[in-house]
């Protein structure tokens, strides 16, 4: 009777790798072959792995791809995007190429304010303990700050606060923003640990219990704004301006429309935002939040016609990301990717994946309002499948035209083509 099979591994963490890669292969059956190819590393090796996560065996790379044509705020820039989706780095260049003729992107980010939040309970008096709270706004900034003098030395840390009094199934909370400035830094440690030094004086003062004290990933206080123009003509004419237009109002006007489009921009922003280390969920949970921020599900862009008849853009979300700490100093591709940007601050790479999501935006709304999103997905996707099927070589492009031509995308019907190119037979019409 052979031993049953269990997740339950106590100190898997303090194995050496190599053990547990072993107790994987046994766990789910994997090959030699199998077990060389989770071995295999690139830039990333296994113990600058280890350091940045847990339990690691191995790592997983993606496609990491270069989007062209991009001029934003007036300069040019190469951008490495890591993803495995189908088009959309391609679809990113021809965007920002299409931008260009309008004198490019425009892009502004705002200062890096994030919020940790300090959430107190179990106060008689919610609104009189929201006015002790402001009443003591220096002290509880001075205690801040002291947890991070070189962030403060930089000009960043505490600079204010804002209390609210909700309304919860459990009862008042009086809930504290520590407004923040982490500079170049995405800054969740450095909030946190200021969220966690002013909880027990806020307790003091107003007799409260404090439980949650951490940041918010919904960074409305550190937005970015990018802005285009594309001429009517580098469209396709103004009827093409029109069915951008149509395509962006059906998704201001439902929210299931709403979510596909906002994928849509997050196509480009996450790919950046991996590129260069960053946390990409915080960025999506902080995206999607704020399009919901009036109670319905909303677009994060607007399209519009303006009195010449062309297209102009505009782009607004939260980005909360940064170029020191955390994986962007660590990963060595992420350093790569930001010494390919080019970019200086935390400032300039907000504006420049802004730029890149409000592009992103733009080639899908076109796509939309004239041929279809299929159609340019149709080569890559026909590829990906005749590689599925076994095609390799010269045969992978041809498999992918014969579909192509015949309409047919499909995994059987690519088989079918492999085995009868191998077999000289002439592919019916």
């Amino acid at each position: 009777m052979s031993k049953a099979k269990t997740s339950r591994i106590p100190g898997f963490y303090n194995l050496p790798i190599e053990e547990r890669v072993r107790i994987l292969k046994e766990f789910a059956g994997l090959t030699d072959e199998e077990i060389e190819l989770l071995k295999k590393v690139g830039a990333l090796d296994l113990k600058t792995a280890e350091i940045m996560i847990e339990n690691v065996v191995g790592t997983f790379p993606l496609p990491l791809g270069i989007a062209t044509n991009f001029l934003i705020n007036g300069k040019d820039y190469l951008v490495p995007m890591a993803i495995e989706e189908t088009s959309v780095v391609a679809a990113a260049s021809h965007a920002a190429k299409l931008c260009r003729a309008g004198g490019g992107i425009t892009s502004t980010a705002t200062e890096s304010i994030m919020i940790g939040q300090i959430q107190l309970t179990k106060v008689r008096d919610p609104y009189g303990a929201k006015m002790k709270i402001i009443e003591h706004k220096d002290e509880i900034l001075k205690i801040a700050n002291d947890q991070d003098p070189i962030l403060v030395k930089l000009g960043g840390g505490a600079k204010d606060l804002e209390v609210r009094v909700i309304h919860s199934a459990v009862g008042p909370m009086v809930i504290t923003h520590l407004l923040v400035d982490v500079k170049d830094a995405m800054g969740a440690n450095a909030v946190n640990t200021m969220a966690e030094a002013v909880a027990p004086y806020i307790e003091k003062i107003t007799g409260g219990r404090v439980y949650l004290r951490i940041i918010s990933n919904l960074a409305d206080k550190r937005l970015v704004r990018a802005r285009c123009i594309v001429p009517k003509d580098v469209l396709g004419g103004e009827e093409v301006v029109d069915g951008i237009v149509i395509a962006w109002a059906f998704a201001d006007a439902d929210p299931y429309r709403a979510a596909t489009h906002n994928k849509g921009i997050m196509n480009g922003v996450d790919a950046v935002v991996i590129a260069t280390g960053n946390d990409w969920r915080a960025v999506e949970a902080g995206a999607h939040s704020y399009a919901a921020r009036w109670g319905v599900y909303k677009p994060l862009s607007v399209w519009e016609k303006n009195e010449n008849g062309d297209l102009v853009g505009t782009l607004e979300m939260p980005l909360a990301i940064g170029i020191v700490g955390g994986a962007t100093k660590v990963h060595p591709m992420a350093k790569l990717c930001l010494k390919i940007l080019g970019v200086k601050t935390a400032k300039e790479l907000a504006e420049v994946i802004g730029a890149v999501g409000l592009a992103q935006n733009l080639a899908a709304l076109r796509a939309l309002a004239t041929e279809g999103i299929q159609r340019g997905h149709m080569k890559l996707h026909a590829r990906n499948i005749a590689v599925m099927a076994g095609a390799t070589g010269d045969l992978v492009d041809k498999v992918a035209e014969i579909m192509i031509k015949h309409g047919k995308i499909r995994f059987d019907f690519a088989q079918e083509i492999i085995e009868k190119l191998k077999r000289g037979e002439p592919i019916e019409e």
